[in-house]
């Protein structure tokens, strides 16, 4: 693989026994993404030996490692290697608790139907039809001003229609009946729609299996999102204490139209808390589908009449973290991705993909 990626006839990946001897022979550079970093042998290299792993690699992967080799013709590959060897969340593009995840109503336990502004994050998902027709028929969340996650399902999955065509992502709606929304005293802006400038699916998503492995997307908004009290982002799960978190038996959250790609339900925006379910259990449940549950999936819900159909196909799983112990914000737990038919079947739990198993794809794949 990395000889046809890179268009040499021998790669040699000879390994430098010291940081000191790296530091002498080998040219401080900059990445391509303008990240100091050092000209250095790719096998001394941790971070891209990283994204070599991923297999397939993306196209944008590839045209990464290409825009970072360096050093000229050499019988060893040299590659601009960050000496950052994380991925960075330093150029600011995700959020930080305070800067997301924060509503500016209390939160309110029971009940369907939200607030004017519960989950300022939400997503509407729109596909231009035949007969100049637009409709919402996937959710997504807001992550920063530039990218709406969403599932892969929603992008190029096997049941939107070939005539269908993803165009756009409406922000700031709740109820999808009028156009600037009052509750009680509260009325908001009007719903902002925002034109796609590219998706990127997960490469290793395949429409095809029923297991729905790798569901996420990410997409790229036309322009940069002015934050209000209607949108706002929601927080990855970036913290470490999150990204080992257990969910079973724990209270999360779905919200939406219930929207999906093959159906429709409501006008105004609803919500549901559904608990996070031992993954045995929920393989004991699925298997007879021909569909094993992985850790990079969540099962929650399985309540009668309270699931994700509250929810939109690609929409949020939501839990609550405490900032310093005192300040609770929003972060994104998981993905829609599919659940049994019809929805909230009593001991049926639905299927989310697990955000944090994703965060270094998310961080690769998103730019300013």
């Amino acid at each position: 693989m990395w000889l046809w990626l890179f268009g040499v006839s021998a790669l040699i990946l000879s390994p430098i026994s010291t940081q000191q001897n790296i530091g002498r022979l080998y040219p401080r550079c900059a990445t391509s993404d303008q990240r100091p970093g050092q000209c250095i042998p790719l096998g001394d290299c941790e971070f891209m030996l990283n994204i070599l792993k991923n297999n397939p690699l993306s196209d944008r992967e590839r045209s990464y490692l290409r825009a970072n080799r360096c050093g000229g013709r050499t019988t060893v590959i040299l590659i601009c290697c960050p000496l950052q060897t994380s991925i960075p969340d330093a150029q600011g593009l995700l959020p930080l608790p305070l800067q997301c995840g924060i509503m500016n109503s209390d939160r309110i336990f029971g009940g369907t139907q939200t607030r004017i502004d519960e989950y300022p994050w939400m997503a509407l998902l729109a596909y231009s039809k035949p007969g100049n027709q637009t409709g919402f028929h996937c959710g997504g969340t807001l992550i920063n001003n530039r990218y709406v996650l969403t599932a892969s399902h929603c992008v190029n999955g096997k049941t939107i229609p070939k005539d269908w065509k993803l165009s756009g992502v409406r922000l700031g709606e709740w109820n999808l009946a009028s156009g600037s929304d009052c509750d009680l005293d509260d009325c908001n802006d009007s719903p902002l729609d925002v034109t796609i400038e590219e998706f990127i699916s997960h490469e290793n998503y395949d429409p095809q299996l029923n297991d729905k492995y790798n569901d996420i997307a990410l997409l790229r908004l036309s322009r940069n999102i002015t934050f209000t009290d209607w949108v706002n982002p929601i927080c990855l799960p970036l913290a470490e204490s999150l990204q080992s978190r257990n969910f079973e038996g724990i209270s999360l959250e779905v919200a939406g139209w219930g929207r999906t790609e093959s159906a429709k339900k409501s006008d105004v925006k609803l919500k549901a808390f559904v608990r996070g379910v031992n993954s045995n259990n929920c393989n004991n449940v699925y298997s007879g589908e021909g569909v094993t549950v992985k850790n990079t999936q969540i099962c929650a819900g399985g309540e009668k009449g309270v699931d994700s159909c509250t929810g939109d196909s690609g929409g949020p799983l939501m839990g609550v973290d405490m900032l310093n112990n005192k300040t609770p914000y929003y972060f994104l737990a998981g993905i829609i991705s599919f659940g049994p038919t019809p929805c909230a079947q009593l001991g049926w739990p639905g299927i989310y993909t697990r955000v944090d198993r994703y965060i270094d794809w998310i961080k690769r794949n998103i730019r300013p």
